[in-house]
């Protein structure tokens, strides 16, 4: 198997296990805490839970996030993950599109649309990789999998651990700009698990983005998948900086809540979605949308489908129940039900150096 078809492997399998959590930081979506209402005037059967993104409209803000791609054994995770994302009326993500683009007889670990006719298909590709590709490829590349939106990942820490990581990060904001420009269909920015700052998130609106992706800090660590990859190679070195940055990022919530202000069309709040009570204080911070991924690929590997449907069911039940509890009707009136925030969450959302 190439490099990148064994690194792809090595995510899957480290994905599916606890082993690649953060330690000490979380989400801090815990720290958003509603006000009861114990006197809501809804039928909960009456609930709207549906919201609309990239002009496709979905059941409720969920998004079953990227994870892999490239492998025959991505393909099939990603062909019942979309399958799922079909039938329940959510969107779904792409993992990373470079094997796509370097080995093109990976081409089908992509094709989902055959299960996934309807659904919102996000498609994804790196940074790095962008800058040095024509606008006309990638959207050969998206269009090759009939994505809706092209995300472009951003991920220096994951890549300064990786063995064999891109370690020239230049040029990023720029080759953002000529694919708002050039490309026809929405580009969504976003992180691999670090979130995405208030700065960055300034510095993305000057130059035309409109959708972000958060991918903030306390769900998988990216760092720790590379760490163990390389404390399997014995790359010592690289297993040490990995230590070191295990547990780095902005926080999901933080991340959502210093993007919120800055008129994006879209947000999506991905890292450590886990329940449906993560997804609604997600939403009440601002998110238009929420993304679960290495929960739902658990649910898989463990039981199946059937597993992955129960899952993902539990966690549109609780977040009907969190609606209606908050009286909320719809999506709309969820983001701006009464909270409170916890001190930690608001010393990243008023601390100067979050800019």
């Amino acid at each position: 198997m190439s490099t990148i078809g064994q690194r792809k492997a090595d995510h899957l399998a480290l994905c599916a296990t606890d082993e690649v959590a953060f330690r000490d930081k979380t989400t801090l979506l815990e720290q958003v805490r509603f006000v009861h209402d114990a006197l809501p005037d809804l039928d909960e059967g009456a609930l709207d839970t549906s919201c609309t993104v990239f002009g496709k409209t979905l059941r409720a803000p969920v998004l079953i996030a990227a994870m892999t791609g490239g492998t025959d054994e991505a393909s099939r995770i990603n062909r019942e993950l979309a399958a799922i994302a079909e039938q329940r009326g959510l969107g779904f993500g792409l993992g990373s599109q470079r094997a796509m683009h370097l080995r093109t007889e990976t081409k089908a670990s992509y094709a989902m649309r055959d299960v996934a006719p309807t659904a919102l298909v996000l498609g994804n590709l790196g940074i790095v990789q962008a800058r040095e590709m024509s606008t006309a490829d990638i959207d050969a590349l998206a269009k090759g999998v009939g994505a809706d939106a092209l995300c472009i990942h951003l991920n220096p820490a994951m890549e300064l651990v990786q063995p064999g990581g891109d370690r020239d990060f230049r040029g990023g904001l720029e080759t953002i700009a000529r694919l708002v420009r050039e490309l026809p269909l929405p580009v969504v920015v976003k992180e691999t698990g670090c979130g995405l700052s208030r700065n960055v998130g300034e510095r993305l609106r000057s130059v035309g983005v409109r959708h972000v992706d958060t991918s903030g800090a306390g769900g998988t660590s990216w760092v720790a998948v590379e760490t163990k990859r390389a404390e399997a190679a014995e790359d010592h070195a690289a297993q040490a900086l990995g230590e070191a940055l295990w547990d780095w990022g902005i926080p999901t919530a933080a991340s959502v809540g210093m993007l919120a202000p800055l008129g994006f069309e879209t947000i999506i709040a991905t890292g450590g979605v886990v329940t449906g009570l993560d997804v609604a204080r997600a939403v009440a911070l601002g998110a238009s949308v929420a993304g679960i991924a290495r929960p739902m690929l658990k649910a898989l590997k463990a039981g199946g489908r059937a597993a992955a449907l129960a899952f993902i069911d539990g966690v549109l039940t609780e977040l009907r129940a969190v609606m209606l509890l908050t009286g909320s009707a719809d999506v709309a009136a969820l983001r701006s039900a009464p909270r409170l925030l916890g001190a930690e969450l608001r010393l990243w959302l008023g601390a100067l150096e979050a800019r």
